[in-house]
């Protein structure tokens, strides 16, 4: 199969940037709208888990047989799961949802950004500190995500790879957000928490490139099939593990689920356009 590098990078560099965009929601939309960001997290996590199991894991099958495939999708998940243990990434409202008192001064800089509480840290001398480690946590998490999108985008279709790319985007946007806020009560420059937040993205095009030269020696028909049935174990975590909780805390249960249908109904409707 064809490996199309420069589509896989350009997307994956994408989606691995729009950590920004939720820099931007945290610090120049002065009400956003939590309930759209709960929908599109869903849609990124239903878009995630149909092509998980009817694309990649069933591509997998086809090709290398149900043992072989279920073997790598299940190391996927199993070393994603590995990470997330070792590298500790919470998000600031699991801070704020364990009791912690938000001080007055910050509770009135969240009213003028238009930031509801659970988004902020308290207030307190460590927050710098705090937020470089989170955005060090984030940049490993994403290594792998910048393979996902990578492998996606370079042996599929177009628009296969770009409907990943679009639901990683989707799912990096709260971490733009979890990045940058504690950065700019830590320094009070939106340009520095900006930076962090655009570095904690740059991590994913770094993965793929990480993960092509590994796999470009010995890429084989049978390992790019394990590669797909992998990268689906890896995408099934993230959207159990991470993007339906988050979107659970931004939003009504039901516009979750709505989104994650849509994502679901979306990536069927285009398969079939494609057939």
């Amino acid at each position: 199969m064809e490996i199309n590098l420069a589509f896989a990078m350009l997307l994956t560099v994408l989606a691995g940037l729009s950590t920004g965009i939720g820099s931007a929601i945290a610090f120049f939309i002065r009400t956003p709208k939590y309930s759209y960001l709960s929908v599109l997290l869903g849609f990124s996590a239903g878009v995630m888990i149909y092509i998980s199991f009817t694309e990649l894991l069933g591509t997998a099958i086809a090709d290398v047989g149900f043992a072989t495939a279920n073997i790598a999708f299940f190391i996927g998940i199993l070393f994603i799961a590995a990470i997330d243990i070792l590298v500790p990434h919470e998000y600031e409202e699991e801070h704020t949802s364990r009791g912690t008192r938000l001080g007055s001064n910050t509770e009135r800089q969240l009213e003028g950004l238009g930031l509801p509480q659970r988004l902020a840290v308290p207030s307190s001398s460590s927050l710098m500190r705090s937020g470089v480690l989170l955005t060090l946590g984030i940049a490993i998490h994403n290594f792998p995500e910048g393979l996902v999108t990578f492998t996606c985008a370079a042996t599929g279709d177009v628009a296969f790879g770009i409907m990943i790319a679009v639901a990683i985007a989707i799912h990096n946007i709260p971490e733009g957000i979890a990045v940058s806020v504690p950065i700019f009560y830590a320094t009070g420059s939106r340009r520095r928490a900006f930076t962090y937040s655009f570095l904690s993205g740059i991590a994913e095009p770094v993965g793929a490139l990480i993960g092509y030269a590994i796999l470009l020696p010995f890429l084989t028909p049978t390992l790019l099939s394990c590669t797909l049935a992998f990268v689906a174990g890896i995408m099934i975590y993230i959207s159990l593990d991470e993007i339906l909780p988050l979107a659970h805390r931004y939003g009504q249960e039901h516009l979750v689920i709505i989104g994650v249908g849509a994502g679901m109904l979306v990536m069927a409707a285009s398969l079939l356009l494609l057939q």
